[in-house]
């Protein structure tokens, strides 16, 4: 398979109006990039270099428009235009195609529903009102509205996944887990993250946590992964209860969807599950203070605009500990824009 790279040119010294123009018009290349995914763009190149016309045969898009839509994520890096009106992928767009480990395409097409981007564009209530857009717009709030349309909630589930295989692989770098024999991975999903860890672990068991509807599709992405030996998949709802037995239990990019009270909730169901000994791991965005660029403080954005939950800085999660029963040990940043926060039993 041959991926393209692409090495932009230094921006060099930018007037701040022309800055400014530009980051007002930067929602366009994730526009562009949610469009080519939901029509299969980067499926229908492959590992080949494709006139622009045959692309758009495999799509059903418009040849001209679609050229200019090419056109203008290649200058970007995503794709490549080879030879005039030709493309290929390059290592970004190769993330688009369905047929790859920790595929994004999922991901692109969910940041891409109508109801998520409206959402946004409502963005101003949520900065006059500290409450969420999605809840102003739709009148329910955002899991009310997903238990009633199941169609989105499986694709939400699966772009998570996408997004657990990214945040997976630096974690197991991160932070060593030879010494766990039982994981309770809460909120863990598809189980892509019990997945991997078993693999990395013969001695390991786990349980996969989530909701009911959930459960099915864990149970065979661990089959597929071949590991449900080790695993178990238990349905319910983590505000109400966790599964006991655990000698670790890991929260992983979940606790930020959740007000600090709910927050609260989740961790004081799991201290009880845990008992007096083990460890508790949070594997999520850590904003440093101040002005240093970070994911997570646009992540922030995305909670205040569809959810109650908040990212939260090292000095939040201590303080939620101390209110479940719980102490900080140590925060580990990774390769991610996530960190490993690590909290013990008082």
């Amino acid at each position: 398979m041959t991926l393209y790279e692409f090495s932009p040119e230094p921006a060099g010294d930018v007037p701040p109006p022309v800055r400014m123009y530009e980051m007002l018009y930067s929602s366009l290349v994730s526009q562009l990039i949610i469009a080519v995914a939901d029509l299969g763009v980067a499926d229908a190149i492959g590992d080949e270099v494709r006139h622009v016309d045959d692309i758009a045969e495999r799509t059903g898009a418009h040849a001209g428009a679609l050229y200019r839509g090419l056109r203008a994520l290649a200058s970007v890096g995503v794709f490549t235009e080879v030879e005039p009106r030709s493309f290929a992928l390059t290592p970004l767009a190769a993330t688009l195609r369905s047929d790859v480990p920790g595929s994004m395409r999922d991901l692109a097409r969910y940041v891409g529903l109508p109801m998520r981007q409206n959402s946004f564009g409502a963005l101003g209530h949520s900065l006059r009102t500290g409450k969420p857009a999605f809840n102003h717009l739709h009148g329910m709030d955002w899991w009310t509205y997903f238990s009633q349309h199941p169609e989105l909630a499986s694709l939400f589930n699966s772009a998570m996944s996408s997004m657990s295989v990214m945040v997976n692989s630096s974690t197991l770098d991160a932070y060593d887990l030879s010494d766990v024999r039982r994981l309770v991975d809460v909120g863990g999903g598809h189980g892509r993250l019990v997945g991997s860890l078993l693999q990395r672990y013969p001695e390991m068991t786990a349980v996969v946590h989530d909701l009911p509807r959930v459960v099915p599709d864990a149970e065979a992405v661990l089959a597929g992964l071949g590991v449900s030996d080790r695993a178990e998949c238990v349905g319910g709802n983590f505000l109400e209860s966790v599964p006991e037995g655990g000698d670790t239990y890991v929260l992983s990019w979940t606790i930020h969807d959740w007000d600090d009270d709910d927050a609260v909730r989740i961790l004081r169901n799991i201290r009880r599950a845990m008992g007096d000994s083990g460890q508790l791991i949070i594997i999520d965005e850590v904003p440093p203070e101040g002005d240093t660029p970070h994911f997570g403080k646009f992540e922030d954005i995305v909670m205040l605009t569809l959810l109650t939950g908040h990212v939260r800085t090292e000095a939040e999660y201590v303080d939620l500990f101390e209110r479940s029963g719980f102490r900080h040990k140590e925060t580990r940043p990774t390769r991610a824009p996530t960190s490993v926060i690590v909290a013990v039993p008082m």
